[in-house]
């Protein structure tokens, strides 16, 4: 699933402005341009796999209510920040529908095993002729 297929619902999210940091000259200290986008997961009805592996990617900006959290203070406009912040929280929804492929185990082969032995001994007898020489 790419990041412009996810659908984000309305009435999952909720934004509030924040004083940014960072570039806007004086602008930064009278205008709340930073984007705080809070997301109720459970509104979104997912699958419980994309929901675990959601939780795991999101980390500490997923909270114990449920609500995922994304800031974005970026750029100096509002506009700019909010559509930053919808961008990677649906990027992360994107990523958490991916599911990872699974592992499958394999074995070392007889030769390896054996082949891996018997380089273990020629080096065991190299170095036991490194031990002090003995004069009789």
């Amino acid at each position: 699933m790419r990041p412009e297929e996810v659908v984000l619902p309305e009435d999952a999210l909720e934004e509030r402005f924040l004083a940014a940091t960072g570039p806007g000259g004086q602008n930064v200290n009278k205008v709340a341009t930073a984007v705080q986008l809070r997301c109720d997961v459970f509104r979104l009805g997912l699958a419980p796999a994309v929901y675990e592996r959601l939780k795991l990617l999101a980390g500490s900006r997923m909270t114990s209510d449920g609500s995922l959290l994304v800031t974005a203070r970026r750029h100096r406009t509002q506009d700019a920040n909010r559509t930053e912040a919808r961008a990677r929280l649906a990027a992360l929804i994107a990523k958490a529908h991916i599911q990872p492929a699974r592992r499958v185990k394999t074995r070392v082969s007889k030769a390896a095993k054996a082949k891996r032995v018997d380089e273990k001994k020629s080096r065991s007898t190299v170095k036991q002729g490194r031990g002090k020489v003995r004069i009789e």
